[in-house]
């Protein structure tokens, strides 16, 4: 990813035959059959689960962004969310670790990421449960301008890094706006000026850190490849086509498959459910046939049988009680029969890790 220094048992195995939840080692030996995809379009199989945190820095701000539409933001669980990134980290870290090549840099760039965002979270939470409460009370209950203005900000700067890097968004056209666009004067003049000055720290530290960020990625990083290769058990129609521009045909391989490209971050996790839907199956993701990472979000109980897939880990979504995070392994000839049966049971599909 671009960040550096996101069911009954009988609907799911439409996918290919074979044995339901393979575990690590059938998941080797699948991974072992001869390659199609060309040697410079591989990426390791590792980096389906140390993709994981970087993505979980994206669920948890549209976590947030959902939260403070109608809560404020001193009841959001930070430390909570701490808590998950390190525990997921673990998690993904054992599965990369099982027989997969030792990713060196992928784990230091997400024990830095890790780090900052533990810091950031921390002083987030110890300042809106003190200064953040304190500001509350004076309000008469309504949401300010400049709370509505986070808010917004904040389901903006999700929308954002869904397919770009975070130190991309423009924070300083938000810092503008937000003195631009919400009055100096009205009611609630304690808790505006609080959140005039909260928004404005933020916004103004993250414009720095992010100018500086951007420096140090594109001095120490060559681009990312905006892309992921692809073989499909077929062409898919040209009306599956027509609605995904982005996917190209590379060339025709034996038995009818097809060498594909699709993009990468989110939007592959909306083309890989476009092309399940319409019964393509993927044969090879970035040269790979084992394992991949897929996660849901639902109000299942725990022990629910997910078909071809196995558990990973599970994790109370805390600003949603009810839901759980489910981080789903399963054989990359059966992700198509694995998103098919996830949109029958209606279960919120969050991400696909394509490596």
């Amino acid at each position: 990813m671009r960040l550096r220094v996101a069911l009954l048992a009988t609907v799911l195995v439409a996918g290919p035959a074979g044995p339901a939840g393979a575990g690590p080692l059938d998941e080797k030996r699948i991974a072992s059959a001869s390659v199609r995809t060309p040697p410079e379009d591989q990426r390791g199989t590792e980096q389906t689960f140390l993709t994981f945190p970087e993505w979980f820095l994206v669920h948890s701000p549209a976590e947030y962004a959902a939260y403070v539409r109608t809560h404020t933001p001193s009841a959001f669980p930070f430390l909570g969310h701490i808590r998950q990134f390190w525990q997921s980290y673990a998690a993904v870290s054992g599965a990369a670790n099982e027989g997969y090549p030792f990713n060196f840099g992928y784990h230091v760039m997400i024990m830095v990421i890790g780090s900052s965002t533990s810091v950031e979270y921390a002083l987030r939470s110890a300042y809106e449960n003190l200064v953040g409460r304190l500001s509350e009370a004076t309000q008469d209950g309504s949401a300010t301008p400049e709370d509505a203005y986070g808010a917004r900000v904040a389901q903006e700067y999700v929308d954002f890094i869904r397919v770009k890097p975070w130190y991309e968004f423009d924070f300083a056209a938000r810092l503008a706006g937000l003195w631009r666009d919400t009055p100096l004067t009205g009611p609630d003049a304690i808790r505006r000026w609080e959140r005039k000055y909260a928004l404005t720290t933020e916004y103004a530290v993250k414009a720095a850190y992010g100018w500086a960020i951007g420096l140090a990625t594109q001095a120490s990083y060559d681009a990312a490849a905006e892309t992921t290769v692809v073989v499909l058990d077929r062409a898919p129609e040209d009306a599956v086509r027509n609605t995904l521009a982005q996917l190209k045909l590379l060339k025709p391989l034996y038995h009818g498959e097809m060498l594909a490209s699709v993009p990468r971050y989110q939007a592959f996790t909306d083309y890989a459910a476009a092309l399940a839907f319409q019964g393509v199956e993927f044969v090879e993701i970035a040269g790979n046939r084992g394992p991949i990472l897929v996660s849901v979000v639902t109000d299942r109980p725990a022990g629910t049988s997910w078909g071809p897939a196995r558990v990973l880990f599970e994790q109370p979504v805390l600003s949603d009680p009810g839901k759980t995070r489910v981080a789903l392994v399963v054989p990359v000839g059966k992700l198509s029969g694995l998103l098919r049966g996830l949109s029958a049971q209606g279960v919120v599909l969050e991400h696909v890790y394509d490596y």
